[in-house]
């Protein structure tokens, strides 16, 4: 079995004392994709940004790579946020910046290559997603697509280990959502990059994980392949999210936690 390379321990957390998260454990082995998934508002985003360092547990461990983030100073707290590469719900591109220098800028942030170096390296990266072509246009010439390619090879730009999605085909069609599910399987299969996606997108869960974890009121309910909790789970929850199936109406009259 692969090393254990991200792993959440007792984390409890939320939005100042607005608790959305409690007892959280799980951990990401090394070369898997694992998607967070959940209904709207089970805390999925936010479970992320404490992943990611954006926010600070009340409780609990986050450990990336053997190290503590939570615990994580200075230095090597800085040295930790750069060991993995990050794709935001919105692409985040810099709307001045060619295509090219927006994925070249992790590397003229935090490396001391010379300039032609790094083109070659963000060029190499843009290769990846298949945007090799587009490297001297502007975010606002490119599809919503190709946005995302593009923030996904910023992602990358650092080399990580690790790559943290949030909501990677949201806004997307369905063919074009197909096509990022397959650079993020090639990545994987090519390079044994390890995800951890959030989204609730059905087909491309299923096309793209290794293993599923489930969020609802403010913990994890559920872990398993996408096709055992979609087949086997008992849990009602967890049923009615694979099978889209409505709330009975007793549960909608009752108030929801965030």
């Amino acid at each position: 079995m692969s090393e254990s390379i991200v792993r959440v321990v007792n984390l409890k957390g939320g939005y100042g004392s607005h608790i959305v998260l409690k007892n959280i454990n799980f951990e990401v082995r090394q070369g898997e994709v694992v998607v967070l998934l959940g209904r709207s508002g089970s805390g999925k985003s936010t479970l992320l940004k404490h992943l990611i360092g954006l926010y600070q547990p009340s409780e609990g461990e986050v450990w990336i790579e053997g190290k503590n983030l939570v615990t994580a100073v200075d230095d090597e707290r800085q040295e930790l946020l750069r060991s993995f590469g990050v794709l935001y719900q919105s692409g985040a591109l810099f709307g001045s910046m060619t295509v090219l220098e927006n994925v070249r800028l992790p590397l003229d942030e935090f490396t001391d290559l010379p300039e032609a170096a790094r083109n070659l390296v963000a060029l190499s990266r843009l290769k990846l997603v298949g945007l090799e072509k587009v490297a001297r246009e502007m975010p606002s010439e490119l599809s919503g697509g190709m946005q995302k390619r593009a923030a996904l090879a910023r992602a990358m730009a650092l080399d990580p280990r690790i790559l943290f999605l949030d909501e990677p085909s949201v806004g997307l069609d369905p063919v074009t959502s197909a096509e990022l599910d397959n650079i993020i399987l090639q990545l994987s299969h090519s390079f044994g990059i390890t995800f951890v996606i959030v989204t609730h997108e059905i087909p491309s869960i299923f096309a793209i994980a290794s293993r599923a974890i489930m969020l609802d009121e403010h913990t994890v309910i559920a872990e398993g392949t996408p096709a055992d909790l979609r087949d086997h789970s008992r849990d009602p929850r967890v049923r009615r999210f694979f099978h889209r199936e409505a709330e009975p109406d007793e549960h909608k009259k009752q108030p929801h936690p965030a």
